[in-house]
């Protein structure tokens, strides 16, 4: 006898009739019905010869995330560098950072010596991302993508693209769309790339024709050293530097924070000194930061900070993994140092 299976639409519509389930907790996708969604559908069967069959089964399973359009609507909080690195710049995350380096010391540095980042930087990105893996998402991908592609005008542009990335990321990958965890954001894997950026910069170190950022973490560290050197990491040279700042024209650079516009000469003018000597013709950001309640220090982001940047754009952000970074190299060498001496 054939056995029948039920569409996840179908139950999730009985459970909700029966009262098992709230409409707010989980919505059965009718975005297969929606015209956008076809559109969409004919668009990526025209554009990478998708089956048109197949991509309606995909849509039918689609589980609309409410929440998701919930956080994305909160307005987002600035917290003050004092309250915001003690997340990622605490003993556990440390720890944990130290294990990694351990664990994973020839494939960092196979990575440090292609792509020139250095092993401490690349753990950090991975540390302050997903804690090494333990935050990875636990949404479905599928889901968190085409709920702000198709729930969310404000971010829908954009995140049809990164829906169509995915796709073709999960067909060249041979595996289930619905198998894929992500962050609610869609963010993916231990380095937490989109889909797009992980068509342009993922790496299969391991050579086993995968790109494998979830499991594999020789691909993640590859992955992550390769963005931020195709970005311009220069190896060697400072991230940050401390400075002081006079007068009252200081404030137009720091307005301009995310973009290597002004040179050190340049930014003489508006009163900005490093406390440090760096070549003048160096570019770099002004920015600053509250160490303390009413305590605001400046620094200067070199190019390698800007990098960071680029992976996200947030100085608190790159600043987090910079110090981790440091941290992690101090911590490594002070390990090396006593296992070498007993």
């Amino acid at each position: 006898m054939k056995t029948r299976t039920i569409s996840h639409k179908a139950l999730t519509g009985l459970l909700l009739t029966l009262g098992l389930v709230s409409h707010h907790e989980a919505i059965a996708s009718d975005l297969a019905a929606r015209p956008e969604v076809t559109q969409f559908i004919n668009d990526m069967v025209s554009k990478h010869q998708f089956d048109k069959s197949e991509l309606f089964r995909i849509f039918d399973d689609v589980v609309e995330k409410p929440k998701i359009i919930e956080a994305l609507d909160k307005p987002s909080t600035s917290r003050p560098w004092y309250l915001y690195h003690p997340n990622f710049i605490n003993v556990t995350r440390i720890s944990h950072g130290l294990a990694f380096m351990k664990q994973y010391a020839p494939e960092l540095a196979a990575a440090e010596k292609q792509y020139g980042v250095p092993a401490e930087v690349i753990a950090a990105i991975l540390g302050v991302e997903t804690d090494y893996g333990r935050n990875a998402g636990s949404f479905r991908a599928i889901d968190a993508l085409s709920t702000i592609a198709f729930d969310y005008p404000r971010r829908a542009d954009y995140y049809k693209g990164e829906l169509e990335a995915f796709l073709i990321l999960a067909r060249d990958e041979k595996l289930d769309p619905a198998s894929f965890k992500s962050s609610y954001a869609g963010a993916l894997g231990l380095p937490q790339f989109m889909p797009s950026s992980f068509h342009q910069y993922a790496v299969d170190a391991t050579n086993d024709q995968h790109k494998d950022i979830w499991n594999t973490p020789a691909d993640a560290i590859a992955s992550v050293a390769n963005y931020l050197h195709s970005f311009g990491w220069q190896k060697d040279q400072n991230a940050i530097v401390k400075a002081t700042v006079t007068g009252e024209t200081y404030p137009t650079l720091v307005a301009d924070k995310f973009n290597l516009h002004y040179t050190i000469a340049d930014m003489a003018k508006f009163g900005v000194t490093p406390a440090e000597r760096v070549d003048a013709q160096e570019k770099a950001v002004l920015f600053p930061i509250e160490t303390a309640p009413d305590k605001i220090e400046y620094l200067l982001g070199l190019n390698n900070f800007y990098v960071i940047t680029r992976y996200n754009k947030s100085t608190l952000y790159a600043l987090s993994v910079i110090n981790l970074a440091n941290t992690l190299k101090t911590g490594m060498a002070s390990l090396q140092e006593t296992a070498a001496s007993s």
